[in-house]
């Protein structure tokens, strides 16, 4: 399930209304045996690992249901994906790292059309640099929080009563 994707996700039909999905997760997640806890709000829902064995590397399984027009059935898009913060930190990384590789660009490029030196424009590919070890430390992340991801796949799994493939 873990990929170089770095946030998995999945879609899938199934043939119940929206309010008995609902009550099948509500009904499960009340079970003290479970390994997740969850948040419903309307056709919206969040599966998030119980919070003592939360890290910062811990994902989430954020679940939109939508219903099918041409059935009676329900489309579930599913997404993982780490804590919206950890998620908005990375995000905001990869802008603020871009800018900046703009910015000099323009500015380099600026300098050397009127025969100056434009040592400025080494910073792109060290932004660049920086950019990939950004995304492999998320990777590293999302493998530690691999097994967890495991844990919210199959408790949706079981309430569900159908496999999923994740892509």
């Amino acid at each position: 399930m873990s990929s170089f994707r770095i946030r998995p996700r999945f879609s899938q039909d199934i043939p119940l209304a929206q309010e008995e999905i609902v009550e099948l997760l509500q009904n499960h997640l009340k079970d003290p045996e479970v390994p997740c806890v969850g948040k419903i709000v309307h056709n919206y829902i969040v599966l998030k690992i119980l919070p003592e064995e939360q890290h910062y590397w811990s994902p989430q399984l954020s679940l939109s249901l939508d219903e099918i027009e041409d059935s009676s059935g329900t489309r579930v898009n599913g997404l993982y994906g780490p804590n919206p913060t950890v998620w908005a930190m990375f995000f905001y990384g990869y802008v603020i790292l871009g800018l900046l590789a703009t910015f000099a660009g323009i500015f380099g490029f600026a300098l050397w059309s009127l025969g100056k030196g434009a040592e400025i424009l080494w910073l792109i590919p060290a932004f660049g640099v920086i950019a990939l070890v950004m995304y492999f430390i998320a990777q590293t992340g999302q493998k530690i929080g691999a097994e967890q991801m495991f844990t919210l796949h199959h408790f949706y799994e079981e309430t569900i009563g159908k496999r999923v493939h994740v892509h």
